[in-house]
């Protein structure tokens, strides 16, 4: 593949994101309406050309050519409220969209298959109002993270198949903040820009001992990017609207997975999964400026300090002989944003999320359709300092009482040929 398709692939794909969403720190587990449905628990039947993210030894199963591609749309509501005031706000962002595409090819006389996947892994967006009483620490956040997966899976035996790719991943990152509380007489601020390519592997294996069971295991690698782009900034009376080159180093986590299928009968499918992210590699950054304004470092130290993180997933599956099936799912998904360096651009918390979806299997189509409920329990923020303190001094803090609640649907279509 050219480097001007590498480019052109995440810019096109990206067009079409009416926003990002947060799960799980930055990821995003939804890559398929089924999967979805199942409260994500898939790694253990892998059996759609989703497979190439869900475990990639999964496509070794699939036969001829198949086509897989859908939209993760979803309304979205996180509030904040103030423990000084007692004001409630929410972000003023609430619908979004994420697609995502797979393609897998299996030849006739070895059992080897190939596939080729556009995704979205990671990502978030969050603008608050201007006068939430964290407006040193953030106003606005954006990280779009676009993964171009191609894969290959070898069926090793009928009851084992295993499978890996690379990932080639388009990140761009915007954040704003604001140097004084509030913005009204004067506006003021201090944003970044930036953008970079990495590259990483993913790696899984599918297992069936017996015809009632089957087991599955996914690995992503972490991936280093540098951002290249600009901070932007205006402060009154000391500083004027200017800009300055930037980069900053960050290091994006792995993630395990594995998991076990029960099907007790050809009628019913019943799996639990366990995800694990290593989030601890968002430890500390430096965003470093080449003619940083007045008053700010040429090294910005940027303290995230997230730690892993769980994600629990269960989800059960009922096929008809007609073709159709039913499937519900829920999923558990811990918080990833230690209290002390609590930001607001993430406004991470446990949450829980429950899932109903129906789809039909045909000969040449099949696609699928899931509605998904999230929340969380109220989660309170106390003793938090900045991440980040572009100016001299920060007086504010996330301290506060954080809630979320979502809802969305999901569609899936393929073609078989």
């Amino acid at each position: 593949m050219s480097r001007n398709i590498l480019k052109f692939l995440p810019i096109a794909f990206t067009s079409a994101l009416a926003g990002n969403v947060l799960a799980n720190g930055f990821a995003l587990p939804d890559q398929d309406a089924f999967a979805t449905a199942r409260g994500e628990a898939f790694v253990a039947t892998a059996d759609n050309a989703s497979a190439i993210f869900y475990n990639p030894a999964g496509i070794a199963q699939l036969q001829g050519d198949n086509l897989r591609g859908g939209i993760y749309g979803l309304y979205i509501n996180t509030a904040y409220q103030n423990p000084s005031t007692g004001n409630v706000y929410h972000s003023n962002r609430h619908f979004f969209g994420v697609p995502q595409i797979f393609y897998t090819h299996t030849l006739e006389n070895l059992p080897v298959s190939f596939g080729l996947g556009v995704y979205a892994p990671f990502g978030g967006t969050m603008d608050w109002p201007q006068d939430t009483g964290f407006r040193q620490i953030a106003i606005s956040g954006s990280l779009k993270y676009i993964t171009v997966n191609p894969a290959v899976a070898w069926k090793i035996l009928p009851s084992l198949s295993v499978g890996a790719g690379v990932m080639v991943n388009y990140v761009n990152l915007k954040t704003s903040q604001g140097f004084f509380t509030t913005a009204s007489p004067l506006i003021n601020f201090f944003d970044f820009s930036g953008d970079g390519w990495s590259a990483g592997y993913n790696a899984g294996i599918l297992w069936k001992p017996v015809k009632q069971l089957s087991f599955g295991v996914n690995f992503r690698s972490s991936a280093n990017v540098n951002l290249n782009g600009q901070t932007h900034y205006e402060r009154p009376f000391t500083v004027p609207e200017g800009h300055s080159t930037a980069n900053m180093s960050m290091k994006f986590p792995w993630t395990a997975v594995g998991g076990i299928s029960y099907r007790p009968t050809k009628n019913w499918n019943l799996e639990f999964d366990a995800n694990y992210t290593d989030w601890s590699s968002f430890g500390n950054f430096n965003l470093h400026e080449q003619n940083p304004p007045s008053g700010t470092p040429n090294n910005l130290p940027v303290r995230f300090q997230w730690q892993g993180s769980w994600m629990y997933e269960f989800g059960m599956t009922r096929y008809f002989d007609s073709g159709w099936h039913a499937s519900a799912g829920y999923a558990f998904n811990e918080n990833s944003v230690p209290n002390k360096y609590y930001t607001p651009w993430a406004s991470d918390m446990d949450r829980h999320f429950f899932s109903i979806g129906t789809g039909f299997s045909g000969k040449t189509f099949d696609f699928d359709a899931t509605f998904q409920f999230g929340f969380d329990r109220d989660h309170v923020v106390t003793g938090s300092h900045s991440s980040a303190a572009p100016g001299t001094f920060i007086s504010q803090s996330a301290d506060g009482k954080y809630g979320f609640t979502s809802a969305a649907i999901f569609v899936t279509g393929g073609v078989h040929f």
